[in-house]
């Protein structure tokens, strides 16, 4: 049985100081003061001094309080009963539903093994075609959304989370304005998608290491749907507010910083939430889409410049569009050969001419007389914008395929663009007099 202590050697912020023994790291305890017993949990050792960071703030702890380990980690329940349902970064009912207390498991735990994992083989449809035309999803990728402040970003999470193929969605949202948290849950309900979600939400008035909690919480919940047979999409939202109260706690905890002040261990905790990603070779998969916000569009901030070494690729959301050259899924060679023979053919093909039309725009800003051919990008680009790049945009990926091939048309012939003649012989759209 665990000792009971009763002198806190320091209030430091939301962090206490107690010296005892036998005490492992991340380890609960509970606090008990005048305003009641909160929870807290270890986040140093230093020989017998133990550090805990105070779940709702140390506010009317005082030094006499007692507290008691209660030797095991964080932990959450799981069970079917959590579908449709919404919970906070301690893993207790936002929802006003009964609380959950069966089947608990710890949260945090290791990575999948490789030996348990398989190739990615398999695509997720989101019906965007700059995600399943252009950097197609893939079952079991880690990705980040990259983006400012501002862009429609959790708009665009909302939307993959109603039409993605996936069996449950988990999201959570970490340091989200009350607002943003409504429109989530209004948004999924509406569409019908709370239904098969799970929602682990921190809001910014919530205690800060709450946010830290809710990844754990949304992977741990993932993976025990995913080992019994479902297709699991984790949203994250925003792993920049996650690396900040990162920072937060470590300035706290008087730690030397690195760089712009984040932990060291920055990478370290980013790439131990991310490699949650997995396809169990017998049972389901995790999936994480996570969005990471820039702080002045720097992508050389340290969290966005630590994500892209854990990650996939990115989707580079920029003026409230997927931007195709700022975006990478580098595992889309991976399944988009498996879809339809033009898939490639027209990715390839059309982002090239864009690249053309961007050229070309310059040209025009610069006062440059434009000819036949820059007339026929500028309004290719044009079409280009709005039927491909608009998230507005809601078709299935055959139908964006084909919608491909009828820009091209509009703006082309076949032999001024680089595709092989079979394809444009099969694909390419006919006209009225051709087809008489």
């Amino acid at each position: 049985m665990k000792k009971v202590y009763n002198k806190i050697k320091s209030i430091a912020g939301n962090v206490i100081t107690v010296q005892a023994e036998g005490v492992s790291y991340e380890e609960l305890a509970e606090i008990s003061s005048r305003r009641g017993k909160s929870l807290a949990q270890v986040i140093k050792i230093e020989n017998d001094l133990v550090s805990l960071q105070v779940f709702a703030g140390s506010r009317g702890i005082s030094t006499n309080d007692e507290v008691r380990f209660l030797g095991r980690p964080m932990q959450v329940a799981f069970s079917e009963k959590m579908v449709g349902r919404i919970f906070d970064g301690s893993g207790a009912p936002r929802d006003n539903g009964p609380d959950l207390t069966e089947n608990l498991v710890p949260i945090a735990g290791p990575s999948v093994n490789p030996t348990k994992r398989i190739i990615p083989r398999k695509m997720i449809r989101t019906n965007i075609p700059m995600i399943d035309v252009f950097n197609s999803l893939v079952v079991s990728q880690k990705l980040p959304i990259f983006s400012v402040s501002g862009e429609p970003y959790n708009e665009l999470l909302a939307r993959i989370a109603l039409q993605a193929e996936v069996d449950m969605i988990v999201l959570g949202g970490i340091g989200l304005k009350h607002d943003e948290y409504l429109f989530f849950r209004d948004t999924l309900e509406k569409g019908g998608a709370l239904q098969r979600s799970i929602f682990f939400i921190h809001t910014a008035s919530d205690p800060v290491v709450e946010g830290l909690m809710v990844p754990d919480l949304s992977l741990a919940v993932a993976e025990k749907f995913a080992l019994q047979g479902k297709s699991v999409l984790v949203l994250l939202t925003d792993m920049t507010n996650f690396a900040d109260a990162l920072k937060e706690i470590s300035i706290t905890m008087e730690q030397v910083p690195s760089n712009r002040g984040y932990p060291g261990d920055l990478y370290s905790q980013l790439a131990a939430r991310y490699e949650k990603a997995v396809d169990f070779d017998d049972a389901g998969s995790i999936t994480v889409l996570a969005v990471t916000s820039m702080p002045g569009d720097d992508v050389t901030h340290p969290v966005p410049d630590n994500t892209g070494y854990i990650t996939e690729g990115q989707f580079y959301l920029r003026n409230g569009r997927i931007e195709p050259f700022g975006s990478l899924s580098r595992l889309k060679q991976l399944v988009n050969k498996k879809t339809r023979k033009d898939h490639r053919a027209i990715m390839d093909g059309m982002i090239q001419l864009y690249a053309e039309y961007k050229e070309t725009e310059e040209k025009r800003a610069m006062g440059f007389r434009m000819n036949p051919w820059d007339q026929k990008l500028l309004r290719y680009g044009e079409l280009f914008e709005r039927n491909m790049m608009d998230l507005s945009v809601n078709i299935p990926l055959e139908a964006a395929l084909d919608k491909g091939w009828e820009i091209l048309a509009e703006c082309f012939e076949p032999q001024e663009t680089s595709f092989r003649s079979d394809l444009t012989e099969e694909f390419w759209p006919k006209t009225e007099a051709a087809s008489e």
